[in-house]
């Protein structure tokens, strides 16, 4: 992995289960890993098992999804030996409504 997520994200991002009684639309993206055309966008997570909630793309818009993702098999990740998983250091958290790449594509939103 090349940028590794911050001590601030891990010490911000809800435990999971916290937000679950928060409407999905509402909940807060905390942190963006991506690679090449795959994206997750991480709301909730577990710095000690590496176990993070979130909507992944994995390159095909129409098959992206909620649900959980291992820390520690992304910052494992290699494709073709040098191609690698990367924390968006650039990213501000906003609520899910407010993130284009997912209200674009996910079905169970709101419009």
């Amino acid at each position: 992995m090349w940028a590794k997520p911050t001590k601030a994200f891990w010490d911000k991002l809800p435990k999971l289960y916290d937000t679950e009684k928060i409407p999905l639309e509402d909940k807060i993206v905390h942190g963006h890993f991506f690679m090449a055309s795959c994206d997750w966008y991480i709301v909730e997570g577990d710095q000690e098992t590496g176990e993070m909630f979130g909507w992944c793309c994995l390159g095909d818009p129409e098959m992206a999804e909620w649900g959980y993702v291992s820390f520690n098999e992304l910052k494992d990740l290699k494709v073709r030996g040098f191609l690698e998983v990367d924390f968006d250091r650039h990213w501000t958290k906003r609520k899910v409504k407010d993130v284009k790449e997912i209200t674009d594509r996910c079905r169970f939103l709101t419009p």
